[in-house]
């Protein structure tokens, strides 16, 4: 019986271990983000480093997940973000010396459902793709 548990334990740590290996396999890498100008209608993919930021027109995006299932899951890519506005503020109370950028998003876009967590600017649209290692 003590054999019983020793194996047990045994599959049980193995499968524990690959599951770790391949949780932060699916967290490094990058995210492929799509970005759209809504004022010249231009769409295109970029990659976006984990950890590093990344500029799209006054954008900066820093990714700190990405997050894809595996491929005999039902399939979903989720991607946790922030997302930075460079631009200067048009109104004059808003401006400040100290404060060249402002926060605009933070958390989780979900490649499936790309307007449950949807970035809210005027100018720009960023959702989530891909993950990439």
């Amino acid at each position: 019986m003590s054999r019983f548990w020793t194996w047990a334990s045994l599959v049980i740590v193995l499968a524990l271990a690959c599951s770790a290996v391949a949780s932060a396999q699916a967290r490094s890498g990058a995210a492929v983000l799509r970005g759209l100008d809504k004022v010249t209608g231009h769409a295109r993919d970029f990659n976006a480093p984990i950890g590093r930021p990344v500029t799209f027109g006054t954008l900066e995006v820093v990714v700190r997940a990405c997050e894809k299932r595996p491929e005999e899951e039902t399939p979903e890519v989720s991607v946790y973000l922030e997302v930075y506005d460079t631009a200067p503020s048009v109104r004059r109370s808003e401006r400040t010396e100290a404060e060249p950028r402002r926060e605009i998003f933070s958390g989780w876009m979900f490649a499936s459902s790309p307007g449950l967590n949807a970035l809210e600017h005027p100018v720009y649209d960023v959702w989530a793709i891909d993950c990439r290692s």
